[in-house]
């Protein structure tokens, strides 16, 4: 007879096999991101394993079988299944390829959900080590999978959403930056997807990203350059503690970073330092609960799996670090801004699933 113990741990079971086909799949999605091959199958069009592997460089049996576990897993398209194996014609449908090719669409997976994995499978040795002695894993064992993919998460975002939200929720930074010239800091800039999208919603500011990895600056500059932009946007590795910097930006941002930064004291005084008379500071971190509960949500459950594989390990990479992580909850980022200095912090009602904006005052 079934006890309610075995039927428990057979459901949960079956929760796992889920998983695992689900990291399978995902696995397989990234080599079709890195070697091209979706891509190469939105921009050319369908094409048999012999003429894809020909347009791709990949060897031809290596594409056989990825394009059938594609088609299997019904991300690609095959004409007619019963056809010999060279004469099947492969396809991608047009709503799967805005999914698997980086762009600044919304639903463009593969920077969030794709290359943030092949970071992690490199990383994975590290972070055994990590969590037997303490130490942390800093980001270039992730790798440029998880820099690019980092980087690329909330493209869509800053491009089609942030100008959206200071209109409708902070309407005096919308009308500082779009009346006069104005003068914008980008902390922890990253790829410099934020400033370039500033840039292009509001044409009359300057924006200067600050980084201190100096790979992260060249990928900003290139994609200023790609867009345009680099009579207004610069980019530079440099500590944004730098007092040179003081006192000389209408707008300081600090976008989706304070989490894994290890010292975030230190770096919110240097936001506050940064501003102009009359100037303003805003924070964008991880939507998470305002206290521990659990079970949880898909997006709390995100958040945490983010911070276990990356976020506190790369908190814990200098030391002394504050070791936060993903998970910091509104309560803390008010008590790290007023040991900062600011006067109060409030939320920008903003509608987004996976962060909040804050907005830090005086």
């Amino acid at each position: 007879m079934t006890t309610p113990t075995d039927t428990g741990a057979r459901v949960f079971a079956v929760r796992m096999w889920t998983s695992l086909l689900a990291t399978q799949e995902l696995l397989s999605t990234y080599l079709g991101v890195r070697l091209g091959l979706y891509e190469d199958l939105a921009a050319k069009g369908p094409g048999t394993v012999a003429e894809i592997a020909q347009r791709t460089g990949v060897d031809p049996r290596y594409a056989r079988e990825w394009l059938e576990q594609q088609a299997v897993a019904g991300i690609l398209t095959v004409d007619d299944p019963s056809r010999p194996e060279q004469a099947r014609v492969f396809a991608i449908p047009a709503a799967h390829a805005e999914v698997l090719t980086v762009s600044d669409s919304p639903v463009s997976m593969a920077a969030l959900a794709v290359l943030p994995l092949g970071g992690v499978a490199a990383a994975l040795p590290a972070l055994l080590d990590a969590y037997r002695d303490g130490g942390g894993v800093p980001d270039a064992v992730y790798g440029v999978d998880w820099r690019e993919g980092h980087a690329g998460a909330n493209r869509a975002m800053f491009t089609h959403q942030m100008a959206g939200w200071l209109r409708r929720h902070a309407p005096d930074i919308h009308a500082r930056l779009a009346g006069s010239p104005a003068r914008v800091a980008d902390v922890a800039c990253g790829a410099g997807w934020a400033g370039i999208g500033l840039a292009r919603a509001f044409p009359g500011i300057a924006v200067d990203g600050y980084d201190i990895d100096a790979d992260v600056i060249d990928d900003a500059r290139r994609h200023a350059a790609d867009a345009g932009l680099t009579d207004r946007v610069s980019f530079a590795a440099r500590d944004a503690a730098d007092p040179e910097l003081a006192g000389v930006y209408d707008l300081v941002c600090l976008f989706d970073a304070l989490h894994e930064i290890s010292r975030p004291v230190e770096v919110l005084r240097a936001c506050r330092r940064l501003c102009a008379e009359g100037g303003s500071v805003l924070v964008l971190d991880a939507r998470v609960a305002e206290r521990f509960a659990a079970p949880a949500d898909e997006i709390e459950r995100f958040q945490y799996a983010t911070s276990v594989l990356h976020c506190l390990p790369a908190c814990l990479s200098q030391q002394p670090s504050a070791g936060t992580g993903t998970v910091l909850r509104p309560e803390t980022v008010r008590r790290l801004a007023v040991e900062a200095g600011f006067a109060a912090v409030t939320q920008l009602p903003i509608d987004d699933r996976f962060h909040r904006l804050y907005r830090l005052i005086g």
